[in-house]
């Protein structure tokens, strides 16, 4: 995975919810035509609305935490 934090989370670039699976919601984010995959785990988000469709930047908290744990993944 070649992107950075700011080309994650820059522009218009928006997070969909996708899943939840094991203690995780899991949202899907495009950078330059390719999907990635990444968790928020639930007891983290305590609080949070979590609604279909994001800013990217909004969710940028749990981004950097999924690239740092290389839990960022390409979504199938």
């Amino acid at each position: 995975m070649s992107h950075d934090l700011k080309a994650i989370v820059s522009g218009n670039n928006k997070a969909r919810f996708s899943h939840y699976r094991d203690g995780n919601f899991f949202c899907v984010v495009k950078v330059e035509d390719r999907a990635y995959r990444f968790p928020i785990p639930i007891e983290d988000a305590k609080g949070t609305t979590l609604v279909a469709e994001f800013k990217a930047i909004t969710l940028m908290r749990w981004i950097r935490k999924a690239l740092e744990d290389k839990t960022f993944q390409p979504a199938s």
